[in-house]
């Protein structure tokens, strides 16, 4: 017992050791921050510990040249006069006031002292100046009336309502900066084909909410409205719509099958039943042939949807992309029925005696099973979609 105990003592004071070393490491390579955070912690466990003189002594070097750091860089920031500056002054002043919070449960330190400042006043104006920043900022991008610069002032705008959510007029500017940098895109869907496409297909193909699309900047419209600018176009043309005819036909085949069908007495030649040695009637299986008809019936139908998706800039009145939409669903049913005896069927005309027929799928409902494959393929050319 005694020699874990002293083995356990060891590891501590080698790991108080080890951590003095490490911080003595971070404090010549000037990462103050984490001087201060791994000082503050071996303190916080024990204030009076073995290493906690070297601990204290370190941080309070590495608080004095951080602080120090600080305020030399926002007296530069300030005299340089760039009101881009008051972004890295807000978030300096924010460190200074986190590093004395984080110092101040600690106080007082054994053989140290630690000047800490009222740093609320430096906070709330560099705070409003910052604010103020930002929204001039997002303004002065709309103004330039792009896309580009549209999303560039929601960024500024999105930074202002983080920091102060009630900003006057924040949410308004958001929205403003969203719908002048969002890429509208009308979708039409034509038919070239000569068939009727049903209602529902079309209702399906144009409703965007159900493709999963997690675009931002980007909005898709089936109609046109009053009020925007539609920077893309993309038309579903379909080209070719067939319909083969629903085919019924059918082939017979006849099994035979020797089986056993209980069992008999084994006779000699001369019609006597066969004894064994014990004088026992010998019994042997009784085998019979036996027969059946079965005939398979296949029902089917297909339809094959054909055409393309066209990508337009509508600006410029031009096609960007196109790309190929091309599907193909088939009807298909089997069954059998059998005359006879069961017993000589094969394993799968057992099972196929238990499907039914199956009534045909009218050609609006082939179409619209074959829509289901086109959705995919256009969910998948609007995930790849990239606009700028």
């Amino acid at each position: 017992m005694r020699t874990i105990l002293s083995l356990w003592l060891c590891l501590l004071i080698l790991s108080g050791c080890n951590s003095v070393k490490r911080n003595q490491k971070f404090l010549a390579q000037g990462d103050y921050d984490q001087v201060i955070e791994l000082a503050t912690k071996k303190l916080q466990n024990d204030k009076n510990g073995k290493n906690s003189a070297a601990h204290i002594s370190l941080l309070e070097e590495a608080f004095e040249r951080v602080v120090n750091e600080d305020q030399r860089r926002i007296d530069f920031l300030q005299k340089e006069n760039n009101p881009a500056n008051s972004r890295e002054i807000y978030y300096l002043y924010c460190d200074l006031e986190k590093r004395q919070e984080r110092l101040r449960p600690l106080l007082p330190l054994s053989g140290a002292q630690f000047t800490l400042e009222n740093y609320t006043n430096s906070i709330l104006n560099s705070k409003k100046t910052f604010e103020n920043y930002l929204f001039a900022e997002g303004n002065r991008y709309l103004k330039r009336n792009t896309v580009i610069d549209a999303r560039e002032a929601y960024s500024f705008f999105s930074d202002l309502k983080n920091l102060q959510s009630n900003f006057p007029g924040i949410d308004q500017k958001l929205d403003e900066a969203h719908f002048r940098g969002t890429d509208f895109v009308l979708v039409n869907l034509m038919n070239r084909s000569g068939q009727i496409i049903p209602y529902r297909l079309e209702q399906d193909l144009l409703n965007f909410n159900t493709y999963g699309l997690d675009n931002f900047w980007t909005e898709y419209h089936a109609r046109q409205e009053n009020g925007i600018d539609y920077t893309y176009g993309i038309d579903l043309l379909f080209n070719n719509i067939q319909i083969a005819p629903e085919r019924v036909s059918e082939k017979s085949f006849q099994r035979k099958k020797v089986i056993k069908d209980g069992w008999e007495y084994l006779l000699d030649r001369y019609g006597n039943v066969v004894k064994d040695s014990l004088g026992n009637d010998i019994k042997v299986d009784k085998m019979i042939t036996v027969l059946a008809d079965i005939t398979y019936t296949e029902q089917f139908k297909s339809a094959r949807v054909e055409g393309n998706i066209v990508l337009k800039d509508l600006l410029r009145n031009r096609s960007i992309n196109q790309q190929p939409l091309g599907t193909e669903f088939i009807f298909e049913n089997i069954f059998a029925r059998f005359r006879g005896d069961e017993r000589a069927l094969t394993p799968e005309d057992l099972k196929f005696i238990r499907y039914e027929y199956f009534p045909f799928p009218s050609n609006q409902q082939m179409v619209l099973d074959a829509g289901e494959q086109l959705k995919v393929q256009l969910k998948e050319f609007l995930r790849n979609l990239r606009f700028r």
